[in-house]
This record gives C-alpha cells, structure tokens and sequence, in this order.
C-alpha cells in the first residue's frame, strides 16, 4: 500500500492566526515544509481539499504545492464549476471527488455516485481529457462501485468512517463490508484507495482489506506530529502500514 499524507489541518492551524495574510512566505506552519517532511520519509503523495468555503487549503495553495512537491497531488474537490476550473488549470496528477456540505467539520459520508450520475458525467469527462486520473469517494456499497464503473473512474476511495467509529462486532461487519466492496472494486478493474478515521490502532484491521492500493491519511497523522514531529509521525504510519 502506498500512502498519500493530507496536510488539510497544517492549513487549519495556519488559518487560525493568518486566515487574511497575502504574503504565503511570511505565515506558518507552511504547507510546502509540511509536504516536503512527508516526502523526506517515503509518503507517496499529498492530498489536499480545496473546499468552496476555503476553511482551510487556499487556491494559491494548490498552485505552490503542485510546482514544489516530488511525488504526486491528490485535489479532493466537491462537483462544482468554481473548483473544476482550480483543478483544470493546476492539473493535479489526482482529482477525488468528495461530497460537500458547509455544516460539516470535515467530509461526512461518501459521494452518492449512484444518485449523480448525470451531474458527475461532464465532470469527470473533462478531468479525464485534461490528463487527471479520477477518484470517487464512496461508500462500500455495491450500488455505488457500479456507479463509479459506469462513469469511468480509475480509481474508488472507500469510505472508512463507520469502520472507524464502530466498535466490537459493528467494527468487524464493518471490515466485512469494506472486503466486500474491495473484491466488487477489483472485479470490476477499478484501483482501491481508502481514507477517513485511520489511525495507528486500527491500521492493523484496515491491513486485512484486499487489493487496496493507498490510504490517505491526515488527521492522525498530524495529531501525532504534534508530539513527535511530522517526519517521524509520517514514517510511523509507514511502518504500521507495513512499507518500511
């Protein structure tokens, strides 16, 4: 498995205190030193949520990023013409598309593919014709790994935020149903990521899901470096996902 490594909340904190700075080379912490320690210790990629609110990730942002980091962008963005336009013209290697809600403190539930298929199509056209590969945050439901199939994405991002708040029994149907979306999701030829809740206790869990091919991972990751320091928090994940 390979790790992409979202550094949304290094923006959160930033924002606290520099939310109306024009200068990007006068705040901190700074996104571009973020990613780089993320890189130094093997992260595969950078994820970042560029939100219609901007409560966080900001346009300029997306810009440095994409010219500064050695390993590849992941853009998770809601469906909308504002957004699409960000993405065309930074061309990020990745686009997920997420669902998006202004109440929400981070995003809550998968993307309704199934329900959207209409209003996804063009979307995921001109990503795909301008030369980014397309993700689809969902969850692990049949219906919506046929949608994702039938709109053409490379890739599905499994949503593992029940699997992260259950417990006992709901925890293991949980991971069932994860495996079982997995399968459909290889089956149908469609790249398995997954993201949401992961953290160094239940990564042993999320180990057992076949053929996933990256987590994303951000909130855990940062709260540890908060103690340790990003590099190490970093390659901790790493370690506890097997890779080094």
């Amino acid at each position: 498995m390979k790790l992409g490594v979202n550094i949304d909340h290094v923006a959160t904190l930033r924002q606290a205190r520099y939310a109306f700075s024009l200068d990007a080379h006068k705040v901190e912490p700074d996104l571009l030193a973020a990613a780089s320690a993320c890189e130094r210790v093997g992260a595969h990629g950078i994820t970042i949520h560029l939100r219609a609110d901007r409560r966080h990730i900001q346009d300029r942002d997306v810009v440095r990023l994409r010219a500064s980091i050695n390993t590849k962008l992941n853009l998770e963005m809601g469906n909308t013409p504002e957004i699409l336009d960000v993405a065309l013209r930074v061309l990020p290697e990745e686009v997920c598309l997420v669902p998006e809600n202004r109440a929400e403190v981070t995003t809550e539930g998968g993307l309704d593919a199934a329900g959207q298929i209409k209003f996804l199509t063009p979307t995921v056209d001109r990503l795909q014709k301008a030369g980014i590969r397309v993700s689809l945050f969902i969850e692990p439901d049949p219906a919506q790994l046929q949608a994702a199939r039938q709109l053409g994405a490379e890739m599905v991002e499994l949503h593992t935020g029940a699997f992260a708040n259950a417990t006992g029994e709901a925890r293991h149907r949980e991971v069932e149903r994860l495996i079982t979306a997995a399968e459909q999701a290889h089956q149908l030829g469609i790249q398995v990521n997954a993201g949401h809740g992961i953290n160094y206790q239940n990564i042993a869990l999320i180990r057992t899901i076949p053929h996933l091919a990256e987590l994303n991972i951000g909130h855990s990751i940062i709260s540890r470096a908060i103690f340790v320091g990003l590099e190490r928090a970093t390659a901790e994940m790493l370690a506890a996902m097997g890779g080094k």
